[in-house]
């Protein structure tokens, strides 16, 4: 017997913010001349009003409370490094994605934290209009502050569509950045850290 039930997905969002932002995609793509009752586009400024408040909904969280909230005493010094963490988010100056991997590690001083939440620190700030120099910055900085560590090294490699889609169109590059506090700042600590990173342990 055939299921009659109509397929319903159920998302949580702002319906005030959802009912503005999909008047203004509406005019977004009325503008570059497409037909907004077209059946393939009905529904697309409502998608497009719920992806950008996920894409940005890191305007809404406390990446330093995400850090207390899992924060122990432990007698352990040695660096602490997560690895490959998957990173999205939007330039702040097309509003087009950037994507890639950042490394993070910190050198306890008698605290650590719960492994899953240096990737949702990372999210947090990726979950914002960005620039990769500040999202760098920005990571560094909170664990820093939070966990007052005895140093933070993080490394971020992306590719930016705004460079592969519009302007120069070099598909190829990558862009590097990174921060260090504390110990890292230590040309032999920090030279472990970026091997470590570079390495092929698992």
């Amino acid at each position: 017997m055939p299921n009659t039930m109509a397929y319903r997905k159920s998302d949580h969002y702002d319906e005030t913010l959802t009912e503005q932002l999909k008047s203004f995609y509406d005019r977004v793509l009325t503008g570059v001349g497409e037909d907004t009752s077209r059946e393939g586009i009905v529904k697309t400024p409502e998608r497009a009003a719920k992806a950008i408040q996920f894409l940005t909904q890191g305007y809404k969280q406390d990446a330093a409370a995400i850090l207390r909230s899992a924060m122990f005493t432990e007698d352990y010094s040695e660096m602490v490094i997560v690895k490959d963490i998957e990173l999205y988010s939007l330039c702040e100056h097309h509003m087009l994605p950037f994507f890639g991997k950042a490394h993070v590690a910190y050198i306890p001083n008698g605290r650590i934290v719960g492994l899953s939440k240096i990737p949702r620190v990372v999210d947090v700030y990726a979950r914002r209009l960005q620039v990769q120099e500040r999202l760098t910055l920005e990571i560094r900085d909170v664990i820093q502050e939070t966990l007052q560590p005895l140093g933070v090294a993080v490394v971020i490699e992306a590719q930016h569509l705004c460079m592969m889609m519009r302007g120069v169109q070099k598909q190829n590059s990558v862009t590097t950045t990174s921060a260090f506090t504390g110990e890292f700042r230590n040309e032999e600590t920090r030279s472990e850290f970026l091997r470590l990173i570079g390495a092929k342990l698992h």
